[in-house]
């Protein structure tokens, strides 16, 4: 059995430890999808993040693996190695050019989504005024599908998410979103949307994040749960998981340069404090190694909480990534 992390994060530095990432590794995960960069965060900030995490990558070859393609998460596995994706969350690193994404396809980035919680020029984030995929966004998507990379609507806007699975051509994702009718916040997915990956033939993946769960000491039967809810309105085949996790460490400033506002990324009218690290809580990375009996006491078989703690994500990377 595969057990995919669609969304982790490390400090955004090059100098990033991988420590918390062999965790994942310890706890019995195989691959991890990590964030290399947000909408606030500028171009040569995010590629001196791609620079270093690959170079720590590199570096230790018996340990952790770039993962191309789904075999790759299959050979990493079978030699004892983590495999690693990178994913982007929104389109201003994007530059206003489609043609960026294959440049960060052959980076490492293998899902990305288009706004990070604020619109822009290309689509609407969840924390602003409604906006739906404009014809540059559309255009993006199309760039997206054709270099095989995860359309992600994790962040994005209700009305412009629905656009995005409307225009895409390949499955869509939530790498780390939660069900609105269980916690009423911004951040979380309605049923319709819910639907619309589902119809896709995409995965919605859970958020560990406690304010998106609805409790304030988060576990792995408090994530099952909210998985349970996706795979009970549309199909275990469409639940999975991202917990979303996010790691600070000691000495690393990773705040964006220049005049960098968090409280307009994160306004404090949909419940943030300073930022999303800024008094939330987390499940234990060895959530992952009860997830499995959590996910079969919602009443899930072996076979189908294998399906949420992996196998779908691998089957949509299979059709995205080729």
């Amino acid at each position: 059995m595969i057990k995919w992390e669609a969304h982790a994060c490390l400090p955004l530095h090059p100098q990033a430890d991988f420590a918390p990432i062999e965790r994942f590794h310890a706890a019995g995960v195989n691959y991890v999808s990590i964030n290399i960069g947000m909408d606030m965060n500028p171009l040569p900030q995010v590629m001196a993040v791609i620079a270093g995490f690959r170079a720590t990558i590199a570096a230790q070859p018996g340990r952790y693996l770039l993962a191309a393609n789904v075999q790759d998460i299959r050979d990493a596995a079978a030699a004892g190695k983590l495999a690693i994706g990178f994913d982007l969350e929104g389109a201003l690193p994007l530059l206003e050019q489609p043609e960026m994404v294959a440049l960060y396809k052959s980076l490492g980035v293998r899902q990305m989504h288009l706004a990070y919680n604020r619109n822009n020029s290309v689509a609407g984030g969840c924390h602003d005024t409604e906006q739906g995929l404009t014809a540059l966004g559309r255009r993006i998507v199309s760039a997206i599908n054709g270099a095989g990379v995860l359309m992600d609507c994790s962040h994005t806007g209700r009305r412009c998410s629905l656009d995005i699975m409307a225009a895409s051509k390949q499955p869509v994702i939530f790498s780390h979103s939660n069900p609105l009718a269980l916690v009423e916040h911004g951040r979380n997915v309605t049923d319709e949307q819910i639907r619309g990956i589902a119809a896709t033939g995409g995965v919605v993946c859970v958020s560990g994040v406690s304010k998106f769960l609805g409790t304030n000491t988060p576990d792995a039967d408090a994530v099952a749960r909210h998985a349970a809810y996706v795979a009970d309105l549309v199909g275990v085949p469409h639940a999975g998981i991202g917990l979303d996790i996010s790691f600070a460490q000691a000495g690393l400033n990773d705040d964006p340069p220049g005049d960098y506002d968090p409280a307009y990324w994160w306004p404090r009218s949909a419940g943030y404090d300073r930022s999303p690290i800024a008094r939330s809580a987390y499940p234990p990375i060895d959530s992952w190694q009860v997830l499995d009996a959590a996910l079969q006491r919602t009443g899930m078989t072996p076979d189908e909480a294998a399906l949420v703690m992996g196998g779908n994500m691998m089957r949509v990377a299979a059709q995205v990534w080729g």
